[in-house]
């Protein structure tokens, strides 16, 4: 009948009001965005540019913490292993890390992967690096069917970025990784439930801008010089969903900052909407 079709398709005129905000929002941007925001509950998914590489920065820890919850998951590695801090492993934008004691200061790895997370710490992400290596964080994305999420150099490694090893991802496979781990696909339920709960913990960010406060998501931005990016899921009730927005060449990275914070405004209303 006329009424059992009429709500899909009003559900499919918030989408389409969704899109229209979206590509307002990307047309008076000096810069480049892409976005890929799926519906956890259906499926229903949005995509701009969402197969083009984009440098990835701090969200790429994503990737790291993903691979160290699977090691741990496999017993190749406790998340209570403990690391004693070393000055040889500090860098710079190490907003932590830098100010513990060097030989003194014990930590487990899961304190380590909460700097990395919280802080967007350069020094614990290396450590965690080093711990599940490189190597094998790439060959997870690859498991997962992810061919440009690439995990090229450690952070603050400048000769590498100088040679252009940068650590990339786009926004499909950043949201896919998120939602193969949100499904149980790579992880069991309890380190499911911890990653989503570490990934959760309160930073700087512009996902959430303007969103309202006490909203539970888990999410990791990324900064660099011309670059802002943050993915992440957001755990609306009843309507949980996935969102991840990148941008480059930025010509003023406040306005990639304000981007991303309209774009997450705009998915928020209509999840929040579906959601009652």
């Amino acid at each position: 009948s006329a009424l059992a079709q009429s709500a899909p398709n009003k559900q499919e005129l918030l989408w389409q009001k969704l899109e229209t905000s979206i590509t307002d929002t990307d047309r008076s941007l000096d810069g480049v965005m892409g976005v890929a925001i799926v519906d956890l509950t259906d499926n229903h998914q949005y995509l701009l540019h969402a197969d083009d590489v984009y440098p990835q920065a701090s969200s790429i820890k994503i990737a790291v913490l993903a691979e160290l919850y699977r090691q741990s998951q496999q017993g190749k590695l406790k998340l209570t292993d403990s690391y004693t801090v070393n000055a040889s492993d500090l860098v710079p934008d190490s907003d932590i890390m830098g100010g513990l004691t060097p030989g003194v200061t014990k930590l487990t790895l899961r304190d380590v992967a909460t700097m990395m997370v919280a802080v967007s710490d350069n020094s614990a992400t290396n450590v965690l690096i080093d711990r599940v290596g490189m190597d094998n964080v790439n060959a997870l994305m690859t498991s997962l069917g992810l061919k440009h999420t690439l995990l090229r150099r450690k952070m603050m490694d400048l000769k590498a970025a100088g040679e252009g090893r940068e650590n990339v991802s786009t926004p499909k496979e950043m949201e896919t990784l998120l939602e193969q781990i949100y499904r149980g696909k790579v992880l069991n339920k309890e380190m499911t439930d911890d990653f989503f709960k570490v990934l959760s913990t309160h930073k700087d960010s512009w996902i959430p801008r303007y969103l309202p406060e006490g909203l539970k998501m888990a999410n990791k931005p990324g900064a660099l010089e011309g670059v802002r990016n943050d993915s992440g899921v957001i755990f609306v009730e009843n309507r949980p969903y996935i969102i991840c927005v990148m941008t480059t060449y930025l010509r003023r990275e406040s306005d990639g900052e304000e981007a991303i914070a309209r774009v997450s405004q705009a998915a928020y209303r209509m999840f929040d909407r579906l959601a009652r």
